[in-house]
């Protein structure tokens, strides 16, 4: 009886220890990345693939899984990738970016580890070394609500991926070639839709994806382009959004959507038409000279006919086109009574009774530097000019020697924006603090900004310059919680957010030119507490470069 009760014992003491050391689910992916001939717009190119695939192999995954991709580098380049839209909560080191990680050389492999904590929605990864991203290597990221979550639309029949943007001809390598020259790359060649562009009338277009009659379709939309701006649509068929960037939407039914360089959205399609083909099309917006588009073949199964060559019409261009598009952007609304990745309704966080600590207003500018194009924010122009990524700097303390922190200031200190600094360009933040972005645009042209580890709330877009009394136009109620936003010219932009991810994050231009050659920066959100509880340790497996490789590990962070 004792060796019975004893044995009882034990087994409840390994029962407790798995409950204990229970953790979430790990998905396991293994990536192959190499050059490949590639034809967007039939130009065939050196392009960059995964497993052989453009768009590449896709994360489906669910709300706090661990994701582990084991990247193989089989380019002649180093290589990074990164997972936009993903936070990374308290582990910019997998976040991809120059400043964070040293890159994966070439014949080399690196196993990204990250988890994608309390999050759902549609995101993308794609390469942020020198303009690989010109060259393809993006893939979607689908994270799903856990089981239990409820979510506000009933299962679709299936789920699709749509990646859209522009493309160039000229190869990624001849356009770095262009842009190192001080030269910008100019207009881009056509629009892409999954890799491929299509023309009204083509006959060997092949149907990009297929509808059963009664059913409804989600179609998680980005826009991984370089540059431009476009509108989808789907002809005959109205389009309810339901999810944009991480967060559930007020469910509107549009006709047409803008989706900026970067973004990403979800819509419900139901197939409630006549049984036969039609054309998603995809045009460019905003863009001086003629607009640009391509269109993709929708297929209902058993259906019966081509294509009507009738398409939709775009929305208007010029200002009367930025004035739609705005009016759009308003009527995006966070669902407030949907669960996202928690049990708890989105709207039971009220961002707009929390106080503002610090305001950074940033004003882009466009100018030249030595007689080479440079673009820069409030007058700095970032530079990834050093071996050492900026994150590794800081943990091994030895910042003084590779950038200063600062050098742009919170706010545009003179009007004259063609004085420009090209240097790194590190602010610092104050853990846990609630600020106020502002993006500026004094330019011609439409801007798409990003920032890695957080989402952040898009409360206003307005024409014109901002000030203070601007608040009072702010949406402090269900303006959508995202990570993305554009600026139209002459327009600015309000964001808000709580800097609660310890980490080195970058804010950048979408337009990669722009990133490019400096509109970026990095936020230094660290934790007084150099405690695990707010950020990890650098990862075992992750490679050292430049002056650190050669230098002791510094203390880790403690519990």
């Amino acid at each position: 009886m004792e060796r019975t009760s004893l044995i009882v014992v034990a087994l409840l003491v390994c029962l407790s220890v798995v409950v204990v050391k229970a953790e979430d689910p790990y998905l396991f992916f293994e990536w192959n990345v190499t050059y490949g001939t590639i034809a967007p717009l039939g130009v065939p190119l050196q392009g960059i693939l995964i497993n052989g695939q453009l768009p590449g192999p896709r994360i489906n995954c669910t709300s706090n899984n661990n994701i582990v991709v084991n990247v193989f580098n089989n380019l002649d380049e180093p290589l990074l990738l990164t997972w936009n839209g993903v936070q990374q909560r308290k582990n910019s080191w997998q976040d991809g970016t120059p400043g964070t990680m040293c890159p994966i050389m070439p014949g080399t492999n690196f196993t990204y580890r990250f988890q994608v904590k309390d999050q759902i929605g549609s995101f993308f990864y794609f390469p942020t070394t020198d303009l690989h991203r010109a060259a393809g290597g993006f893939g979607a990221i689908n994270v799903h609500s856990r089981a239990l979550i409820p979510v506000p639309f009933d299962n679709p029949a299936d789920e699709y991926n749509v990646f859209v943007g522009d493309w160039y001809n000229k190869g990624y390598k001849s356009l770095k070639k262009i842009l190192d020259g001080g030269r910008t790359i100019g207009r881009p060649d056509g629009i892409h839709i999954n890799g491929k562009s299509v023309k009204v009338g083509d006959k060997v277009a092949e149907p990009l994806f297929t509808m059963e009659a009664g059913k409804t379709y989600r179609y998680r939309v980005c826009n991984a382009g370089m540059r431009t701006s476009v509108n989808f649509r789907i002809q005959g068929h109205p389009m309810k959004l339901v999810e944009m960037e991480g967060s559930h939407t007020v469910q509107n039914v549009y006709e047409s959507l803008d989706l900026h360089v970067g973004q990403c959205l979800s819509v419900l399609v139901t197939a409630d038409q006549e049984p036969k083909d039609y054309y998603m099309i995809v045009s460019s917006r905003f863009l001086k000279q003629a607009q640009l588009s391509s269109v993709a073949i929708i297929r209902y199964a058993n259906g019966k006919g081509p294509a009507s060559s009738d398409l939709p019409a775009p929305p208007p261009e010029n200002t009367q086109g930025i004035a739609w598009s705005i009016n759009q952007f308003r009527s995006f609304r966070w669902n407030l009574t949907a669960s996202a990745a928690r049990p708890n309704p989105q709207g039971s966080y009220h961002y707009g009774q929390i106080n503002i600590t610090r305001t950074f207003k940033i004003v882009n500018s466009r100018s030249e530097v030595d007689g080479k194009l440079r673009f820069a924010l409030n007058g700095i122009s970032h530079t990834n000019a050093a071996e050492t990524p900026f994150k590794l700097a800081e943990y091994f303390g030895v910042t003084e020697k590779m950038f200063k922190y600062d050098l742009m200031a919170d706010e545009p200190q003179t009007d004259d924006l063609n004085k420009v600094t090209v240097a790194p360009n590190i602010k610092n933040a104050t853990f846990r603090n609630f600020v106020e972005i502002i993006f500026e645009n004094r330019e011609k042209t439409i801007q798409t900004y990003h920032l890695d580890g957080y989402s952040f709330f898009a409360v206003a877009i307005e024409p014109g310059k901002w000030s203070a009394e601007k608040r009072k136009n702010y949406n402090l109620v269900d303006a959508v919680s995202r990570h993305s936003i554009q600026v139209y010219p002459n327009s600015w932009a309000a964001v808000m957010t709580t800097l609660d991810n310890a980490g080195l994050w970058n804010l950048r231009s979408e337009m990669w030119e722009r990133y490019y050659l400096g509109q970026q920066l990095y936020f230094s959100v660290l934790s007084p507490a150099r405690s695990l509880r707010d950020e990890y340790n650098l990862p075992d497996n992750h490679p050292l470069c430049g002056i650190v490789k050669s230098m002791p590990m510094p203390s880790p962070y403690k519990p």
